[in-house]
């Protein structure tokens, strides 16, 4: 005979007007002294993407040492309190396929071909607008994404509203606004709107149009308020700790809902140069750390166990004033200059410290018998290198426990890293991103032989 704990089931869900609330994996839901207590302690498997456009200075990128006492270089250095959680990886080519045979687009090639492994095909060819491959994420969430109220979330911090149109090269702006596609002909879009991003995590309208979105809010202006009864009634069956894990998470959400009151109120403010809906707020620092938040709640809530965000578009000339970056971020990496190799340099430290504050609210959000940061396999990098943009010694991390298979605190050199931008002109004999791919499905439980133009898997 089995007994249990009072329990609550993983998938509970508390209702309110137009909205519903998932919660954090509790205590009270893992049966107790049952044959399945071990199996339903198990913690989530989880994949996350975080992808960085125009590539990195790579030279300020690279660790100058191997293996476990590496030192960090000046742009990884935000990243160094995870050093445990942490394998920089250096030598992953995209240079496979006949990908630099092509001439022009390297923004689009590059960014289609991170995940997919494919080379995007241009317009007017074979009567298709755009064609490429599955993707890592959409592999993995066909998978994790089962058990899931989201199979995945799709994420970015621009606008893709360019890409219906050409971008580079006469390929579609597509190729270069996004990295996820579900099949070779349906690229998925990334949203940039952490309204919209909300409302898909914990409202049931099943709309984003912005007057029906309005008319709700005037009815429902905060999730939180209108489930208030039935977050009571579940407290007083808590024990102690799952009320106090219940507290935490019910906070953030509420401040992740004011933090997106403010920016919309922006409405009546001036907004700076640079494309800006309302709604998205006013910094790069603020809407990155904004969309990370939904990030963790949405894997705090069990809503996805997949995510993919893209830092900004390829071909993306966001400035950066509050940084003394002011030149845009693609016309700074092709220019040679010390000057603008330096805006370049505070550039990737922005985007790693930013990558640094996800992190640190991973780690201090519990899960299970851990943290998030121990149940999560991220990726951190670019499908591109230096400023002439070459598709290998990729800039790569990977960071996360992956639920009990990564063990951290590397620094792990491959074939075709000879020590820098400069030092080589093709990836002859390097070795290929998609390697990484065949041995990331393997940790997530996903065996296959191969995948896109893998030829091995990686020993990590």
């Amino acid at each position: 005979m089995n007994i249990f704990k009072k329990t609550l089931s993983r998938r509970t869900v508390l209702r309110g007007l137009g909205a519903s609330l998932a919660l954090p994996l509790l205590d009270s839901m893992i049966p107790a002294l049952s044959s399945a207590s071990a199996q339903a302690a198990q913690p989530a498997k989880r994949l996350g993407v975080v992808y960085v456009p125009n590539g990195v200075v790579i030279d300020e990128w690279t660790p100058a040492t191997d293996g476990a006492g590496f030192e960090f270089s000046p742009i990884l250095k935000p990243l160094e309190p995870f050093r445990d959680r942490l394998l920089v990886l250096t030598g992953l080519t995209q240079n496979v396929n006949g990908l630099t045979a092509q001439s022009g687009a390297v923004h689009g090639r590059c960014a289609t071909k991170f995940l997919t492994g494919a080379i995007p095909r241009p317009f007017g060819q074979e009567g298709s607008d755009f064609l490429a491959g599955v993707s890592l994420d959409q592999l993995i969430a066909r998978e994790l994404g089962r058990d899931t109220q989201l199979g995945s979330l799709e994420l970015s911090l621009e606008s893709g509203d360019k890409g219906a149109g050409t971008c580079d090269g006469g390929y579609s702006c597509t190729y270069s606004h996004t990295i996820t596609w579900r099949r070779p002909q349906t690229p998925l879009p990334m949203e940039h709107n952490p309204r919209v991003v909300f409302e898909r995590m914990f409202g049931d309208s099943g709309s984003t149009d912005p007057a029906a979105r309005r008319a709700r809010m005037r009815r429902d202006r905060s999730l939180l308020d209108s489930v208030t009864d039935k977050v009571a009634d579940l407290s007083r069956g808590l024990g102690p700790s799952d009320a106090s894990k219940l507290g935490e998470y019910l906070e953030s959400v509420r401040d992740i809902e004011r933090r997106i009151q403010r920016a919309e109120e922006q409405v009546s403010r001036e907004l700076p140069a640079f494309d800006q809906p309302a709604g998205v707020p006013a910094t790069f620092a603020e809407h990155a750390r904004l969309m990370f938040d939904l990030q963790v709640l949405a894997y705090q809530s069990d809503l996805t166990r997949v995510i993919t965000f893209m830092v900004g578009r390829e071909f993306s000339s966001r400035t950066y004033p509050e940084i003394d970056a002011p030149g845009g971020h693609h016309p700074l990496s092709h220019e040679g200059s010390d000057a603008s190799q330096a805006q370049l340099i505070r550039i990737n430290i922005h985007h790693a410290e930013q990558f640094a504050y996800y992190l640190e609210r991973l780690r201090a959000t519990p899960d299970g018998d851990g943290s998030l940061l121990d149940h999560v396999l991220l990726y951190y990098g670019a499908g591109m290198s230096s400023g002439d943009h070459q598709p290998w010694n990729l800039p790569m991390v990977l960071a996360g426990g992956g639920a009990g298979q990564l063990t951290g605190g590397r620094h792990i050199r491959y074939a075709g890293d000879t020590g820098g931008a400069s030092a080589y002109s093709s990836a002859e004999g390097g070795t290929p991103l998609a390697n990484l791919h065949l041995t990331v499905l393997e940790k997530l439980g996903m065996r296959m032989d191969a995948i896109h133009d893998s030829t091995g898997r990686l020993d990590l």
